[in-house]
């Protein structure tokens, strides 16, 4: 497993619930397009299951 995950924020948030908005700026989202380097922990792996549908993943 990769030692550090990178992703990128490619859709909105705007029209989710308050959980989904929270989970994006706890990643450190708070833009479109935006790229995060995060450690690949499973805390951080959980909350990017939870925004799947908005974020890309890359395994860096």
């Amino acid at each position: 497993m990769a030692d550090t995950i990178t992703f990128t924020l490619v859709k909105s948030g705007i029209g989710s619930t308050k959980k989904v908005r929270a989970t994006l700026t706890g990643l450190g989202l708070t833009k479109m397009q935006k790229t995060v380097t995060r450690k690949n922990t499973p805390e951080i792996r959980g909350m990017l299951a939870k925004v799947s549908h908005l974020v890309r993943v890359e395994e860096a």
